[in-house]
């Protein structure tokens, strides 16, 4: 585990500091913080500014990661910068300052800013990796830090509780900036970022969202916050009018729509097409708003079986008892090239929660047998539980 951001600060130095002549806007969360930034973009470019975001994981080619004006950088581009962040670390190594410690996401980091620093943006919009206090992406400084929610994940590296996970997460925030967050002050997450926040002496701005409100409506809700405050605060639009929320009209909305987040696609099959729906729901608390929103759609009638593999540090019984509890049928899988829960283990766990289960460790295989099953049962398919499972097959289904 990384105890300091000094390799990714030596490596910025070293590429000239190209994340000075930034403003961005740092976000993070447990869920929707992908969501958040690719609507945050939509709500800049609408008003006519340059905008540059950064995102991870990539679901189908790295270059997804490091956007201009809504549309991944050329591979070239990326090449090139990643050739030069290479360099950087090279010469640390020689030179035996803290850089030659980088890491790969450092590197990445390091390039997609290098790139952001040469295009002239207003904006830079930077989804967090992995927690946010010692993230690659925590050398920059923000305007605005969101932390979209906190639940328990990665807790072998954030920590066991809500609470320390939340310190974590509420570690982008720095002096100056506006902590925009759906966490309550008098939930054990939302304390520690209002405390967080006091201690800085930055304001804290919470959405108002009615019971039961959707993914969907929640992630606007919070990037909405963000352009509205950014508008008091003086920052404009091409025209000159201040930003604010409006600026996510439908079409915007439209336009941020991510791959492998609640995205609908469907497949043949021997006896007829079927809906699929891709999300890389890893969580239990996500995936259980992704089966809430997913009920209420009138397009996916009848029963869901969903094809599943998840990373072996995440919480398979809770994943699994989240579709059981809406009445799903599961085959489970494995993700390529990545150590996770063995299929046939899934499989057991589904089983013990009354599911009907079956285990194909190829997830090729077992999406077709997936789809079938669906079919055969007048339902719809779910892919879930990684976006890398969901990157892996998302070409093997259609629009």
């Amino acid at each position: 585990m990384r105890v300091g951001l000094e390799p990714m600060r030596d490596l910025l130095h070293r590429l000239g500091t190209p994340q000075a002549s930034l403003r961005v806007i740092h976000v993070g969360g447990t869920k929707g913080k992908g969501s958040v930034c690719a609507l945050i973009e939509a709500g800049l470019m609408r008003a006519g500014l340059r905008v540059g975001r950064y995102a991870s994981p990539h679901v189908e080619s790295v270059t997804e990661r490091v956007c201009l004006q809504g549309r991944p950088v050329e591979d070239a581009r990326l090449a090139l910068a990643l050739a030069r962040a290479l360099d950087a670390h090279e010469a640390a190594g020689r030179d035996g300052t803290a850089g030659r410690d980088a890491t790969w996401f450092d590197v990445l980091t390091a390039a997609a800013l290098t790139i952001f620093g040469e295009a002239e943006l207003d904006w830079a919009v930077i989804e967090v990796g992995l927690g946010g206090r010692l993230d690659s992406t925590n050398a920059v400084g923000s305007e605005v830090a969101v932390v979209t929610n906190v639940a328990l994940e990665h807790t072998e590296i954030l920590g066991h509780t809500r609470a320390a996970i939340a310190a974590e997460k509420v570690g982008i925030l720095k002096p100056g900036a506006a902590l925009v967050t759906t966490l309550s002050p008098d939930d054990e997450a939302g304390a520690v970022a209002s405390a967080r926040a006091a201690a800085l002496s930055c304001p804290v701005l919470r959405p108002g969202l009615p019971d039961g409100a959707s993914i969907d409506e929640e992630n606007a809700a919070l990037a909405g916050l963000v352009l509205d405050h950014l508008g008091r605060r003086g920052a404009l639009g091409r025209d000159g009018t201040p930003l604010r929320s409006s600026f996510l009209d439908a079409a915007a909305r439209a336009s941020a729509r991510l791959p492998g987040r609640l995205e609908r696609r469907r497949m043949r099959t021997a006896t007829g097409a079927v809906p699929v729906v891709l999300d890389g729901a890893h969580v239990p608390f996500n995936l259980a708003a992704v089966l809430r929103d997913l009920a209420r759609a009138p397009d996916l009638p009848g029963p869901c079986t969903a094809l599943v593999a998840l990373a072996g540090d995440k919480d398979a019984a809770g994943f699994l008892a989240a579709l059981a509890r809406h009445g799903a049928s599961v085959v489970a899988t494995e993700m390529p090239e990545r150590r996770g829960h063995a299929a046939a283990a899934l499989r057991a766990l589904a089983a013990a929660e009354g599911m009907e289960a079956e285990a194909v460790a190829a997830p090729d295989a077992g999406l077709t047998r997936a789809a079938d099953l669906a079919a055969l049962r007048g339902g719809w398919l779910l892919v879930t539980g990684s976006l890398h499972l969901v990157g892996a097959l998302r070409a093997a289904t259609e629009a």
